[in-house]
């Protein structure tokens, strides 16, 4: 009978010392995870992309951040068939840097952002520049998303790695056009943090 005992406690010691040690590592690995700063940032003109952008922050449980135009984009601005167009204007001339709101918000605390807008004319709208320019995203990673009528990604990334430094990394990511679940996001961003 003692023999049994001994048996039995030796197994229950063996299990566990195995469930201790796998509850240190999946512990470790949540507490990197957890010191992660992780931002979501997004320009939306129309409200599409601030829907998906919403979702992923709360999927995620990131922090969220606005770029907001010092002049909103009106229907008029954003009518892509106006050649006389806010909208056109500004992506005829990859230079332009439109305004945005200054509140006074700082980058310095985040490692991984997640950057989203529309698609226009097959690259971000210019006033993504505008806000990468404003901050300093050196050793951060970007990752892209964006919402689109159907165009893809085209030359985005090559033109936003103008307005960051050379440490900086930036991932194309993935257009969101079919409204994602929150799970399809949390599973998309947990891929690329």
């Amino acid at each position: 009978m003692k023999n049994i005992f001994l048996i039995i406690l030796g197994l229950v010691a063996i299990i566990l010392g195995h469930y201790l040690l796998f509850f240190d590592k999946t512990s470790a690995k949540e507490d990197t995870n957890m010191n992660k700063k992780v931002l979501v940032a997004y320009f939306s003109a129309t409200g599409t992309t601030r829907q998906v952008a919403q979702n992923l922050a709360e999927a995620i449980n990131a922090d969220i951040y606005e770029i907001k135009p010092e002049v909103p984009y009106t229907n008029a601005d954003l009518n892509w068939m106006d050649k006389n167009s806010r909208s056109t204007i500004e992506m005829d001339n990859h230079n332009s840097r439109p305004k945005i709101v200054n509140d006074n918000f700082s980058i310095e605390n985040y490692d991984t952002v997640f950057l989203g807008f529309p698609i226009w004319w097959y690259i971000a709208p210019t006033i993504v520049n505008t806000f990468l320019e404003a901050h300093d995203f050196s050793n951060k990673k970007i990752v892209l998303f964006a919402t689109s009528g159907g165009s893809g990604f085209g030359k985005t990334v090559e033109n936003l790695k103008k307005s960051v430094a050379n440490s900086t990394e930036i991932k194309e990511g993935k257009l969101f056009n079919n409204n994602p679940t929150k799970e399809e996001l949390k599973k998309w961003a947990d891929a690329n943090l």
